[in-house]
């Protein structure tokens, strides 16, 4: 195993390092180390360590939402206004639609096996969206106008909202199907999730603000929270029709805690920051390193055409909720090249299907990789050479 860990952090950073020497988004280079290294190319990773893969997406995912809820202020979302609410969920709506409409035809899957994977498919990418967003406040493009304000608030509530539709998804079709007492389960989650949540959080804040903990203490006590309050979710049954979403509840925490004290929550942020940069490189090889090379040759062109298509989709959902705004055709252009980049999500939730047995689990992680490959890369080049033409100084 400890050969293995070595392998995946060498050959990760590495070829991540090539990929930033490039221009490119290092996940891109994370990604094909997994490929290179994993069981269905040369083979050098111990099973043992591909075993730890789906706790270590579960760990990924509690990482991410935390820190996006650590790092949301509410009153962005109350300022920038309609826009930004709308640019939360209606993209992700209109890209699973495109999904639902497109996939069965392209890759024969069911409609609930083509929801789960609109879901897996259609969150925007904080680790390539959100670096390029600050970089254009820093240098006082379209923050006049508020652009770089509005993706980032709708980039991150986006996430969230996936990541509950796709646990939605996951448990009706893992239950043999959509009924009405299974779809209750989706009100359910997200209302006990926000609740539990809130009430773990004010708490927390409460005794991080009396206590003389570092922020490091502080990151293993909210961590530690996390865990449980992702534990909780298994003790419900899965043919309940009350549901209850663990990562809700660990987003709305941190929310909690942001908004008790905004200095103390940017401090912790910086810590979980400093988790990131090493489980993302663990993350990334280990997605790359399940993906079926074969079965990707075969589908290959099937999903390049599919992941374009619902693109589509997604922009023009983008575009719709720019509607009757003050911002002109050039900056609603690059909002909706911004909305592109698909690669964290996608790592750490498209090999979960596969995980639970699905009859799509091989198709979605495919999907899941090749959408990374295709659109991080053409996201973050676009960004990069239309935002000094689309955006005003």
């Amino acid at each position: 195993m400890l050969l293995s860990l070595a392998l995946i952090f060498l050959c990760g950073t590495a070829l991540g390092e090539l990929c930033g020497k490039l221009r490119l988004p290092r996940l891109v280079g994370m990604v094909a180390a997994g490929i290179l290294i994993g069981p269905y190319g040369l083979c050098l990773l111990d099973p043992s360590v591909l075993s730890l893969s789906a706790d270590l997406r579960r760990m990924a995912l509690i990482i991410i939402l935390t820190r996006a809820g650590l790092s949301l202020d509410l009153a962005d979302l109350r300022r920038v206004g309609r826009p930004a609410v709308l640019m939360c969920f209606v993209p992700a709506c209109c890209e699973i639609g495109g999904m639902l409409l497109l996939a069965p035809p392209l890759l024969h899957l069911s409609l609930p096996e083509a929801a789960v994977l609109g879901a897996v498919i259609a969150a925007v990418s904080p680790a390539v969206v959100v670096p390029k967003m600050l970089r254009l406040m820093d240098e006082g493009l379209g923050v006049k106008k508020g652009v770089p304000q509005l993706i980032l608030a709708g980039a991150s509530v986006d996430d969230v909202f996936v990541i509950v539709l796709f646990a939605c998804f996951t448990g009706l079709l893992a239950g043999g199907g959509f009924d009405a007492a299974g779809l209750l389960r989706i009100p359910t989650s997200l209302l006990l999730g926000a609740a539990a949540g809130w009430l773990c959080g004010e708490p927390i804040a409460r005794f991080f603000g009396k206590t003389g903990w570092n922020p490091t203490m502080k990151a293993l006590l909210l961590l530690s929270v996390s865990f449980l309050l992702v534990s909780a979710e298994d003790v419900i049954p899965a043919h309940s029709a009350v549901g209850f979403s663990g990562l809700i509840a660990v987003m709305c925490m941190a929310l909690a805690l942001h908004r008790r004290s905004a200095e103390e929550a940017a401090q912790i942020a910086g810590q979980y920051a400093r988790l990131w940069n090493g489980a993302e490189t663990v993350l990334f090889v280990l997605v790359g390193a399940a993906v079926n090379i074969g079965y990707a040759r075969r589908a290959g062109l099937a999903m390049l055409l599919l992941i374009a298509g619902v693109l589509v989709f997604r922009m023009g959902g983008v575009w719709l909720c720019l509607v009757r705004t003050g911002l002109s055709m050039r900056e609603r252009l690059f909002c909706m090249i911004a909305y592109t980049p698909k690669a964290t999500v996608q790592a750490a939730i498209g090999a979960v299907p596969l995980s639970m047995g699905l009859a799509c689990g091989e198709t979605v992680l495919t999907a899941a990789v090749i959408a990374i490959l295709f659109t991080a890369p053409l996201g973050a080049i676009g960004m990069e050479l239309t935002a000094p033409k689309l955006l005003k100084k």
